[in-house]
């Protein structure tokens, strides 16, 4: 029997747009992905960029409670920055009266509570790219065009500085599984880091490691896609 389709919400990590998950291949059978813009990049490059996790969630909350509004199954995804706001997501929406998500899967980021213990976003734009490369082991293409990185620049540096300074406003644990990957070869987010995720759901938490560094993802999502696929598997008259 075939799977119900999962919607999985992508937030993208750190400077980045949804065109990022826009450009992965077709997912398997039951999982839709679906690619969340924040404000400030893309198609919403008119807008500011946001200044603190409230004012993401002030923005982002009400447009997925809409999306979702229809009762279909869902679930969130998030890379590094990316994975924080999905988690504030999964907590504000699992208050709603709708059904929150499913599960959440958190990549190549540390728990919520754990500090970075830097601070980037003050360093002049050489230092500060320079930095942002050194920690992700990846360069954005677009910070190497002038023209292209005048752009980028301002939402990358309120991103990192959004994560940086980072602080859980309360305990509030979730009430939905977590599933926490990382790259076997991340040397910014240890498997230390990614066991603390734990604590953050009263539900199941599973750790899985994928080969590649921080940006693992950038380079092949299909192992990304089994995971999420044995995710959606576990739904009612889905595949076992």
């Amino acid at each position: 029997m075939s799977s119900p389709t999962v919607r999985v919400f992508c937030l993208p990590f750190a400077g980045a747009g949804a065109t990022f998950y826009r450009g992965w291949p077709t997912p398997p059978e039951g999982i839709e992905i679906v690619p969340v813009q924040p404000a400030g990049r893309e198609e919403r490059y008119g807008e500011d960029p946001y200044d603190s996790i409230e004012a993401a969630l002030g923005d982002l909350v009400p447009a997925l409670r809409d999306q979702c509004a229809d009762g279909r199954p869902y679930a969130l995804f998030g890379h590094s920055f990316g994975a924080i706001l999905a988690y504030e997501l999964a907590r504000e929406l699992s208050t709603a009266p709708a059904a929150g998500p499913l599960w959440l899967m958190a990549s190549g980021s540390a728990a919520p509570g754990v500090p970075l213990g830097r601070c980037s976003s003050e360093l002049d734009d050489d230092e500060f790219v320079t930095r942002v490369e050194q920690l992700a082991g990846y360069v954005h293409p677009a910070l190497a065009d002038p023209d292209l990185r005048e752009v980028v620049l301002p939402v990358l540096r309120a991103d990192v500085h959004i994560h940086e300074t980072y602080r859980l406003a309360d305990a509030r644990q979730l009430s939905v599984p977590v599933t926490v990957v990382r790259g076997t070869d991340d040397h910014q987010v240890g498997a230390e880091d990614c066991r603390a995720w734990a604590e953050r759901t009263t539900a199941q938490c599973v750790t899985r490691e994928l080969p590649g560094g921080h940006m693992y993802l950038a380079d092949d999502p299909a192992p990304l896609f089994a995971i999420m696929a044995h995710l959606g598997s576990g739904l009612p008259g889905g595949r076992r």
